[in-house]
């Protein structure tokens, strides 16, 4: 990947791209260049990597940085979902590292969910706040368009891949207990991981579609037969999953539609209930990119 210029030139694209753990860079990549972005949340956790995809403008965010230098609850994923949403990016594919929660889910596949349980405690998941209220609607947290568009990339490639199923989110750095992991199961979940959660609920409240490409390393430490986790174990699946993912990505790009027809796109248009003469300055400044246009901001 060649970068053809880091000039401050901030552009538009369509689709954006998370990569998790293993994947820092996106070959396929054409016409890139690098752009940090400001946000009034913050920086992001990387510049992001901008260009051309199958024909489609596209930008890559390292979720963890380059080099892997963040921890997953030190994520800014406000600074993160915003800058997708000044850049113009309407839909993003998420690619994650997660441990499989059921037998059927093995180490090299991928799972697509469309469900989250939350189990973190230290983290910021909404733009709301400080003088503004707001709610959307998330009980189908997961964009159908874009987790089939993933799902039928798997296919294509060769990958397996299954459409929906649980993703536990998990506050981490450490892996579960096996009390813990066996609770888990017992609630139906598929994997767990420590990142998605807050991406999907922020990307909704911004209007971005938002789908997850999980990719599984490990039977967690439930498996009977099967010792604790192992960082050495997870890093050789890494290398392989970000191969698979790269591929995957690039299908699910090349399908994705041109147009939304999905409700994510309107899924904020109702959701401020402060009055509009009581909500400070502030806030207004700091939000006009995501609700201004409901507001009149």
């Amino acid at each position: 990947m060649q970068l053809v210029g880091r000039e401050s030139r901030l552009a538009h694209a369509e689709i954006g791209i998370i990569g998790g753990s293993g994947l820092y860079t996106m070959p396929g990549f054409t016409n890139i260049y690098e752009e940090r972005v400001e946000t009034p949340f913050g920086a992001p956790s990387d510049a992001f990597m901008l260009g051309e995809l199958e024909g489609r403008k596209v930008a890559f965010l390292a979720r963890h940085r380059r080099g892997h230098r963040i921890l997953p609850s030190e994520l800014n994923f406000r600074a993160n979902i915003y800058a997708f949403k000044k850049l113009g990016v309407e839909r993003i594919v998420s690619v994650s590292a997660v441990g499989s929660l059921k037998e059927e889910h093995k180490p090299t596949d991928f799972v697509m969910p469309d469900q989250f349980i939350d189990r973190t405690y230290l983290r910021v998941s909404t733009f709301f706040g400080d003088g503004i209220v707001g709610h959307v609607a998330f009980g189908d947290p997961v964009c159908a368009t874009v987790a089939k568009a993933a799902a039928d990339a798997c296919a294509a490639v060769g990958v397996v891949g299954k459409l929906g199923g649980t993703y536990v989110c998990m506050e981490g750095p450490q892996f579960s207990t096996k009390a813990e992991s066996n609770l888990y199961r017992s609630w139906g979940a598929d994997v767990i991981g420590m990142t998605n959660l807050q991406e999907a609920k922020l990307a909704r409240e911004a209007e971005i579609c938002y789908a997850t490409v999980a990719m599984v390393t490990d039977y967690d430490c439930w498996r009977e037969g099967h010792d604790a986790v192992t960082v050495e174990e997870i890093v050789t699946v890494l290398h392989k999953n970000a191969d698979n993912a790269c591929k995957v990505v690039k299908g699910a790009v090349a399908a994705m539609p041109r147009e939304r027809s999905c409700a994510c796109a309107t899924a904020a248009k109702y959701a401020i209930l402060t009055q509009p003469d009581a909500i400070p300055e502030a806030a207004k400044e700091r939000l006009k990119l995501l609700f201004g246009k409901y507001m009149g901001w």
